[in-house]
């Protein structure tokens, strides 16, 4: 069974405990990871924080090579790290649409590259015979990254390549249900960076190093994706030392069908973008408003292809959908079916968990429900898609706006331009028109509401992870 140490000041740092990691596809453990406690906490950021001053001084070019560095490691273990995902995730190594392990390793190498170019260049105020004005951006510190099972290797990338870029030094730590692929990343870029620039603290459920990690004096901002329950209690314990935060948080993202779509056309793209990674990302689609003139022919649509759907063990090149990745999100979404029963509830396919030993769910359409219902009002995170009819936008667009969440939205129709109108009414903080969930790396993503604090990706989400500085130069 393959162990996984954490890693702290460049050097492998065992445990006396270590924690089962599980294979969703098979329910039993394939590894098992070092069990850190608050010690190994404050050893990983003293090791960061000694860093940083060497790390946030080096030339910009140097911290660029180095990091464009990391993404051809990243590149050269690909194969490698497909593996790992997919073993620890269920995740198919190919999926739905193009969309497994591949991808993930694929574009948490895109994601290296292309943030290792950004730069945030001093911005003139002023320059004129009185003085001259500059706004510099800073490395703040110590960053610590707090990671989910979801996108484990991806998100970790997207956390640490531009904490790193702006000159901060990182301690990392990854869900417990998820730590292996993201420890072998760790281990490979601590063979380029110095010492302490990356450091990897694990921790067993229920352990002090989260809590430890948010609420420590020398940690300067916290970056964390999940769940809002938590993403709420981390703020709480930021607000002590009133620690920097960005928190990419729950969705329960709606997308809008309008009446002029090709119903057969429009399916395979909803279905992609909700039912990949078993609907467990963040921005997939969760709530679908379609109108009642195609109402019944889409739902017909989306249950042939959700039937029709191959599920499996994600190392299979055939399966499109993996296990959930967890027993208690499975058990979550059979609450939401049960809930979802007794409130009217038309199943269409699906609707129960796969028989085996793995966490596998039957990919699941229900027609006919409205808002009241859990699997409406709450992010269900798994392969169970509610559709909801509409009559006029005008109620389309309140009922999609009436819900805590704020990370995402779509509008679907033959006119771009009237589905774009539309789309700019949605209270979220994307929006896509024909698609869903597609981000980019020089294009900021972020939630309003409900769904987090700041941004991620390109120009924007990399000032998150500067400070300001006015410098004001007198020339007289």
């Amino acid at each position: 069974m393959k162990t996984i140490s954490m890693l702290i000041d460049g050097q492998p740092v065992v445990a006396s405990q270590h924690f089962p990691v599980i294979n969703p596809a098979t329910g039993a453990a394939f590894a098992e990871a070092a069990a850190g406690d608050a010690t190994h906490v404050d050893a990983a950021v003293a090791a960061a924080r000694r860093a940083f001053a060497g790390w946030s001084a080096r030339p910009e070019g140097e911290r660029q090579a180095l990091l464009h560095a990391v993404g051809a490691a990243i590149e050269a273990h690909m194969p490698e790290l497909m593996q790992l995902v997919t073993l620890e995730t269920g995740k198919p190594l190919n999926g739905l649409g193009g969309v497994g392990a591949g991808m993930e390793v694929g574009g948490a190498m895109a994601w290296t590259h292309v943030t290792a170019d950004l730069a945030l260049p001093v911005e003139v105020i002023q320059d004129n015979a009185e003085a001259r004005v500059e706004v510099h951006r800073k490395a703040l510190g110590v960053v610590a990254s707090i990671t989910p099972w979801n996108w484990p290797l991806m998100i970790a990338i997207w956390h640490v390549i531009p904490a790193l870029r702006a000159g901060n030094t990182v301690v990392l730590k990854p869900s417990e249900l998820t730590p292996v692929a993201t420890a072998r990343f760790v281990e490979l870029a601590n063979a380029i960076l110095p010492p302490g620039v990356l450091n990897l603290v694990t921790g067993a459920a229920g352990s002090a190093v989260g809590p430890a990690l948010v609420a420590h004096p020398g940690v300067a901002k916290i970056i964390f994706t999940g769940s809002t329950a938590t993403g709420r209690k981390i703020m709480a314990s930021a607000a002590a030392s009133l620690k920097r935060l960005t928190l990419e948080l729950g969705g329960n993202d709606a997308g809008i069908v309008l009446p002029d779509v090709d119903v057969k056309a429009v399916a395979e793209k909803l279905f992609a973008v909700t039912f990949h990674n078993n609907g467990q990302t963040c921005a997939c689609l969760k709530r679908l408003y379609v109108h009642e003139s195609i109402y019944e022919a889409l739902c017909a649509e989306l249950a042939r292809l959700a039937s029709q759907a191959v599920v499996g063990d994600g190392l299979l090149p055939e399966t499109q959908l993996g296990p959930v990745q967890n027993a208690m999100q499975l058990a979550k979404i059979e609450e939401f079916a049960a809930d979802a029963r007794a409130h009217g509830g038309r199943f269409l396919c699906g609707g129960e968990r796969l028989p085996g030993s793995g966490y596998f769910y039957a990919p699941t359409i229900v027609a006919d429900l409205v808002e009241g219902c859990r699997l409406v009002d709450e992010e269900q995170f798994g392969p169970i898609l509610p559709v909801i009819k509409y009559r006029d936008i005008d109620e389309a667009v309140r009922r999609a706006n009436d819900n805590p969440n704020g990370l995402g939205g779509s509008v679907w129709s033959a006119d771009p331009a009237a589905a774009a109108a539309i789309g700019r009414r949605l209270e979220c903080g994307s929006v896509w028109i024909n698609q869903h969930g597609a981000v980019q790396p020089d294009a900021p993503f972020g939630g309003i509401k409900q769904s987090g604090i700041g941004v991620g990706f390109g120009e924007h989400g990399l000032a998150e992870f500067t400070s300001l500085q006015t410098l004001k130069i007198m020339k007289s």
